[in-house]
C-alpha cells in the first residue's frame, strides 16, 4: 500500500520512511509542499502523513486545496503544534487523524492503519488490483499474470501499479515519470513500458500517443 509522507526534517523523514517500510507499506517521502502536489494524483496514494511545517507553504494549506478539489484521501497530520485550537483547526480542515510531535512511532503506525481500516475496510492491508487475468498483490509487491508469477523490476513494478490503480482512465507520462522513473527522461518511460510490455503482454497496455498510457479493458 503505497504512503506519501511529506516531512522536511531529513533525520525525521529518513526514520519515518524506514520505519514505514519495514511495516510493509510502500513510503514515498517529500519535503516540500511543491513535491507533494505534483505527486498527489487520485489514485496516487492511500494515505498521506502529512507535517504542517514545511520549507515551502503550511501542511494546512496543502491539505485544505486537496480537500477543496474533492480528494478524500486519508490524512495523518504530524506536527509540533499542541494547542488545542491547532488540532480542531486540522480536524475541520478535513484531517483523518492528528498526531503532536514528538510521538512514538508505534503509535503513528496504529493511527495510520486504523485510518486505512475507516477508509479501505478490513482488506486495506492486502491491497488486490486486478484487469483480466492479470493481477498485482499490493501488500506483497507479487504480479502474476494467468496465475503465473511475473517478475517485475521495481520501476515495472510501479508502471505497473500506476496503471492499474487508475483502471479507467489514460495515466499521463508525467504522472508516470513522476510515480516511477524519479526523474529520468521520457525515453526512459518508453523503454521500461516496453519491457513491461514483454512480460505481461502486448496488448495489456494501450498508448494513447502524445498522451500516456492505461490498461487495456
Amino acid at each position: 500500500m503505497k504512503i506519501l509522507l511529506v516531512e522536511d526534517d531529513l533525520e525525521l523523514g529518513r526514520a519515518l520512511q524506514a520505519v514505514l517500510l519495514d511495516d510493509g507499506f510502500d513510503a514515498v517521502w517529500v519535503r516540500m509542499a511543491a513535491d507533494a502536489r505534483r505527486l498527489l494524483v487520485p489514485g496516487g496514494f492511500a494515505a498521506a502523513v502529512l507535517d504542517l511545517g514545511l520549507p515551502d507553504g503550511d501542511g494546512m494549506s496543502l491539505l485544505q486545496e486537496l480537500r477543496g478539489s474533492g480528494d478524500q484521501l486519508p490524512v495523518v497530520l504530524i506536527t509540533a503544534r499542541d494547542a488545542l485550537e491547532d488540532r480542531l483547526s486540522g480536524f475541520a480542515t478535513g484531517a483523518d487523524d492528528y498526531l503532536v510531535k514528538p510521538f512514538d512511532v508505534a503509535e503513528l503506525l496504529a493511527r495510520l492503519r486504523a485510518v486505512l481500516r475507516r477508509t479501505h475496510g478490513a482488506s486495506a492491508g492486502t491491497r488486490l488490483w486486478t484487469s483480466g487475468a492479470l493481477a498485482l498483490d499490493e501488500r506483497r509487491k507479487a504480479t502474476t499474470c494467468d496465475g503465473e508469477p511475473v517478475a517485475l523490476s521495481p520501476t515495472e513494478y510501479s508502471l505497473l501499479l500506476a496503471l492499474m490503480q487508475a483502471p479507467d482512465r489514460v495515466v499521463t507520462r508525467t504522472e508516470l515519470e513522476d510515480r516511477a522513473l524519479a526523474g529520468n527522461d521520457s525515453q526512459s518511460l518508453d523503454v521500461h513500458m516496453s519491457n513491461l510490455r514483454k512480460k505481461i503482454g502486448e496488448q495489456r497496455v494501450r498508448t494513447v500517443r502524445g498522451v500516456g498510457y492505461m490498461i487495456a479493458p
